[in-house]
């Protein structure tokens, strides 16, 4: 059996198991402008960093900092304020020494 027979077949056995049932954007249009918009060089590491939901560290510390920041809006008891201050200390300055690296490295 040729290989591309041992795939269709697997392709179908999988369709059939429901595999497919349940992708993330099922049924909505794909739109390629991103992806053609990405440099030719870059494009299958940013597509496979991207379906992976791979986040860099800046930007997961970012969005951290955000959230220590908007509980910090909302926080109405000392020991917890003094918690989370702490936390986004420490997180912001991991942010910037790692921002400063990166900058260097350039």
């Amino acid at each position: 059996m040729s290989l591309e027979k041992i795939i269709d077949e697997m392709i179908k056995k999988a369709i059939a198991d429901g595999e497919f049932d349940n992708l993330k954007n099922a049924g909505k249009p794909l739109n390629f402008d991103e992806y053609f918009a990405t440099p030719e060089n870059l494009r299958s590491g940013v597509t496979l960093l991207k379906n992976n939901e791979f986040v860099p560290e800046e930007v997961e510390l970012l969005r951290e900092t955000g959230m220590l920041r908007e509980k910090l809006k909302n926080c109405t008891d000392e020991n917890e304020k003094r918690a989370l201050n702490k936390k986004l200390n420490e997180k912001t300055l991991a942010l910037d020494m790692m921002l400063e690296r990166n900058k260097r490295r350039r």
